[in-house]
């Protein structure tokens, strides 16, 4: 059953804490992975007084001859519902390095990031708990924010909504599926869970060898939440382009050793990673946003800011000389 649920009791203006400022929960890195807490400022709750359960009334309809009539009903407090979801975020296992992402503090570059920072906002804040949605996929190179708009998505999700959602990358789902082959695992115990959850993330389609292991099994997974109508979020530093664009080398139609290896490196399209069966349905599952080749590297052009406000101690000192 669809349903839209409400946050987890922000403070208006902030309510003086400094810590969360306002939030009541708190998401910071912990070694390689991102987690929520609850911050000290709501860990005493003034509504329920430690119960974690309120009376809320109600008004329903339980017979047309008496009509409309009010009742008190026992719900959740606000604090529980905060404790729940604070835990859910903890089961999503997204990267620590993005422990900080929000669609508030992702810088776009250009039109295209801007367009995928909307698509990602408009998906998150308009996603009905329970309902059938299409996803999306982010195609662009290194360093453009788009595990920065996974984590803000799923973050979104899980703390605002209550969904439950996790977040792998291939590459890694992998190497679990492997080291579960020598504990005795299948490969679909590890991806049943990733099969059931309500929204999944993958992140770094079509990294990897394409073995016919790896193959089978993001097959296998992308079948199984295509078939229960599961929505699926991906990026990819692979073009989400249909076919390979042909490329003119001046009338003579030469071509060196370098271009030719140039024209198979920006050309690599997901589609022949993954093949056309996977391609096929991710056509069908998600909305497609592709950042140009140019978009600058979020991450290189934060350190050469960083080298040319703080240069090594030694320039700064020749400098002055």
């Amino acid at each position: 059953m669809a349903m839209r649920e409400t946050g987890v009791g922000a403070k208006v203006g902030g309510d003086g804490c400094r810590v969360c400022s306002g939030r009541t929960y708190v998401i910071e890195r912990q070694g390689d992975q991102a987690q929520a807490r609850v911050c000290v400022c709501s860990e005493n709750c003034s509504v329920c007084e430690g119960r974690g359960h309120v009376l809320v009334e109600r008004e329903g309809v339980f017979s047309q001859k008496v009509g409309p009539k009010r009742y008190e009903v026992m719900e959740p407090c606000t604090c529980t519902k905060r404790r729940r979801r604070v835990s859910l975020y903890n089961e999503v296992r997204l990267p620590g390095v993005v422990a900080h992402a929000s669609f508030d503090n992702y810088r776009a570059f250009n039109e295209a990031q801007d367009r995928g920072r909307g698509v990602a906002m408009h998906f998150g804040h308009q996603y009905v708990k329970g309902a059938t949605s299409k996803g999306f996929i982010l195609s662009g190179p290194v360093g453009t924010g788009k595990t920065h708009l996974l984590a803000a998505t799923l973050g979104h999700l899980v703390i605002e909504v209550g969904v439950r959602a996790r977040y792998v990358e291939i590459s890694l789902l992998y190497a679990t599926i492997r080291r579960g082959f020598q504990e005795g695992k299948s490969g679909g115990e590890i991806i049943g869970p990733l099969s059931e959850v309500e929204v999944l993330a993958i992140d770094e389609l079509g990294k990897g060898r394409g073995s016919p292991f790896e193959m089978e099994t993001l097959d296998e997974l992308i079948a199984r939440r295509y078939n229960a109508g599961r929505t699926t979020l991906f990026a990819t530093n692979y073009s989400l382009e249909p076919e390979k664009k042909q490329r003119t080398n001046g009338p003579t139609g030469y071509r060196t050793t370098e271009d030719a290896r140039a024209a198979v490196k920006d050309h690599e399209l997901l589609r022949e990673r993954v093949g056309e069966r996977i391609y096929s349905r991710l056509c069908e599952m998600c909305t497609f946003v592709e950042l140009p080749k140019d978009t600058p590297d979020r991450r290189r052009t934060r350190q050469e800011m960083d080298s040319l406000h703080n240069p090594p101690s030694g320039m700064r000192s020749a400098g002055r000389g």
